[in-house]
């Protein structure tokens, strides 16, 4: 089996040969290529060839198509720029909607002329023509409706405006709803084995009012997109979610992303075997400043965790997306320990 039908399988609940691989690979890919954070988010060739670059030196199972977290508030009209070569997209200036009158002049999506969706189309097409057919390639589709809310409000304005005019919030994460369905949609089209959302900004709200205001936002997504897309469909929540996994598991995501403060026996028990689990080393302390010898034992605790509680769909990855600068030796621990996990 090759690296694209081994994640097939494990995603899958099928037998596979070995535990497989996928780290978060984005930003580190760019410097070893040659090219500044600022031309990799916003050129598709440089995107591209970073991605391949860094898929011929380490051969992981998955690659990942992502940019930056302004994918689709750029398209839904946010003043998006990078500060300098050294940085990627980020938002600047006013917020883009802060009244309802805001929320009606949001243009519905078009991902052929919106911002940079035609881009990253464009650098998944090369990504998928250039490693897909033995690569299982991950295309993030940017946002769930209340992380991307966030952006275009702020993440201070939301948070009181949760309390203070729920009925404009759910208007907003409609319309962001309609986004992110039109984007994950267009990356499945466009060849995605996979599709990887975040919601993070969700994650501060707590039990109660994650379980109010983003649960049913994020099942109202994945409710339409998962049958548009026909592909497994993942949710990333930063930081330690353990509070909410239970909620979580709940909203229809085919793929759970774990980052490192989520104790992963835990994850397992609260999940069950249905939900693939995707995680969740370190990408800091151990992945960027640790050594080989740290990340081979990390994953080799992952991996033996995964295993003591049967949860047999689970890819060895970093928690959350590298640090530039992430040392090759300490990359090519974890992708060792995953080929000798058979």
């Amino acid at each position: 089996m090759n690296s694209k039908e081994i994640i097939a399988a494990t995603l899958s609940g099928q037998r596979a040969p070995r535990i497989p691989n996928g780290m978060l690979a984005v930003h580190s890919c760019a410097g070893p290529a040659g090219y500044s954070l600022q031309r990799y988010t916003t050129d598709p060739v440089a995107m591209a060839d970073s991605v391949i670059r860094y898929h011929e030196r380490f051969k992981p199972d998955a690659v990942w198509l992502s940019a930056d977290t302004w994918i689709s508030a750029e398209a839904m009209g946010a003043r998006v720029g990078s500060t300098g070569e050294d940085q990627p997209c980020g938002g600047y200036g006013a917020p883009l909607v802060s009244s309802a009158a805001d929320i009606d002049r949001i243009p519905p999506p078009d991902v052929s002329s919106q911002g940079r969706y035609p881009l990253m189309l464009d650098a998944l097409r090369r990504i998928v023509d250039a490693v897909g057919a033995e690569t299982h390639v991950v295309a993030c589709f940017d946002q769930y409706p209340f992380s991307l809310a966030a952006a275009l409000m702020g993440i201070n304005e939301i948070m009181l405006a949760v309390d203070d005019d729920p009925a404009f919030v759910q208007a907003l994460l409609d319309r962001c709803t309609e986004f992110g369905l039109a984007y994950g949609t267009a990356l499945a089209a466009a060849g995605a084995h996979s599709l990887s959302g975040g919601d993070s900004p969700a994650g501060l709200l707590g039990p109660e009012r994650y379980e109010e205001i983003a649960l049913p936002a994020e099942r109202a997504l994945l409710e339409k997109l998962r049958p548009a897309a026909g592909i497994p469909v993942s949710l990333h929540i930063c930081g330690n979610a353990t509070p909410i996994l239970r909620l979580m598991a709940t909203t229809g995501a085919d793929i759970l992303e774990l980052d490192h403060a989520v104790d992963l026996t835990t994850a397992c028990r609260i999940v069950g075997p249905e939900i693939a689990l995707w995680g969740n080393l370190n990408p800091v302390a151990v992945l960027a400043n640790g050594t080989p010898e740290m990340v081979r034992e990390a994953s080799l605790a992952a991996m033996a965790a995964a295993r003591s509680e049967n949860h047999s769909r689970f890819v060895l990855s970093s928690g959350c997306t590298l640090a530039v600068g992430t040392p090759a030796a300490n990359l090519d621990a974890l992708i060792q320990a995953s080929l000798e996990s058979a």
